[in-house]
This record gives structure tokens, sequence and C-alpha cells, in this order.
């Protein structure tokens, strides 16, 4: 038997919490700037999940505008000096989110959370969200050289929150969570509730959850009690 505890990983954005009203809120005010339209927060959505950049430069996209490399650093800029301060205007956790997260403490799992947001903005919303003592390691973008989908990104956190490799299972919503946790090895459970341009259950998760009250059980199904 392993020394090191079982280990659940999550992601932040859509898997965690519903944070979407201000990482677009923050976008539209980049576009607004610009002299673009906003974004109606039902259809940008789907543009989350791969960090502030990789946002950016799809809100940019869907407004017309394409970004040098130049334009597109200045607006990282701007982007993270906005959001950090309207981190949490109107964002929240989903339901059930701490009633599983107590359930797989008591059955001997290790928390942490790997995200493609910038680790001091998840570390602080997690703070403010009343969730961010529960996590053994909350890893971001730069965290380390690797973000997900490379299989690295998880791996390292599971390494720095001293959790068991061999017993671990990614929570997420999108392609890059499930792509990182199988190139990693490591059974991945999705959330229907976040933000993806494809259905979940189209990208080959181990199992789908549509409340956290079924995440106990799913997990209980994929990792061992032993290693």
């Amino acid at each position: 038997m392993s020394s090191l505890p079982k280990i659940a990983v999550f992601d932040l954005d859509g898997t965690l919490a519903e944070t979407a009203g201000d990482l677009i809120g923050t976008l539209n005010v980049l576009l607004g700037r610009e002299g673009l339209p906003d974004l109606p927060l039902a259809e940008a959505r789907e543009l989350i999940g791969a960090g502030a950049k990789a946002l950016i430069r799809r809100g940019f996209e869907a407004a017309g505008r394409e970004l040098s490399r130049e334009k597109h650093e200045s607006l990282f800029a701007d982007f993270l000096a906005h959001y950090g301060a309207h981190l949490c205007d109107r964002s929240h956790l989903y339901p059930g989110v701490v009633a599983a997260l107590d359930r797989l403490e008591a059955d001997g799992f290790r928390l942490a959370v790997c995200t493609n947001k910038v680790e001091a903005h998840a570390v602080d919303l997690l703070d403010r969200l009343g969730i961010g003592s529960r996590f053994a390691a909350i890893c971001g973008r730069a965290t380390f050289p690797y973000s997900k989908p490379d299989p690295r990104h998880i791996t390292l956190t599971i390494a720095q929150a001293g959790g068991d490799p061999a017993r671990a299972v990614m929570v997420g919503d999108s392609r890059a969570d499930i792509d990182a946790a199988k190139a990693a090895g490591i059974p991945v459970v999705a959330v229907t509730f976040g933000y993806t341009d494809t259905p979940v259950d189209q990208l080959g998760p181990d199992r789908v959850i549509a409340h956290f009250s079924e995440l106990p059980g799913a997990v209980a199904e994929l990792v061992p009690s032993q290693a």
C-alpha cells in the first residue's frame, strides 16, 4: 500500500466555480476600450478554459479583430489588472462543492487545484470563496513551465500536493482537462455545467456528472483504495 494519500485534482473555472461573469466582464472592458461591442455572456462562456491569454485572443477573434503579439501582451497585462480587482464580483461555487469536498476528505483524499488561471488569482479567488485552505496545492498557469493540456501540469501538481499519482483523479470541464489527464494516465471526471465548445461526453472522460452530489460515487469507482 502506498504511504502517499489518494488525491483529487480539480480545475477551477467552470468546475469548482462559476466565474464566467467576472471573466467575460473583464474581457468586455478590454473590448470596449478598443471600440468593439460586448460579447454576450451566454455566447462567450465557451471561450473560457485555456487561461486569460487564450480568452483574450478568442474574444477579439470573435469580435473580428486579430491581435499582434505586442498588443496581445499589452491587453493581457490590462486584463490581469482589471480582473484582479474584480475576481469575485459575481463568481460563486457550484451547488454541492463543499459537501463533495467534505466527503472526499472523509474518504481519505488529499485535494489540489490545477488551473490555467494565474496562480495568484486562483489562490485569491478560492480564499474569497471560502475553500482555499482545503487544498494542499493550488497550481496555476505559471506555477510550472507547463500548463494544461500538457500532462505535466497535473503530475507536478500532484507531486507538489504530496499525493499518490497511482491513486489520483482529475475533475474538470474542458478538453484541456480531459486531454491532460488522459496523457498523464489519470482517470478524469467531467462536469457538464462548465465551459466547453464540445459536450464533455464527446471528449472521452471516464465519468460525466451533472451535479457535485454525484462526484464522490464517481471517484470511488475510478480510484482504488490501495495502490
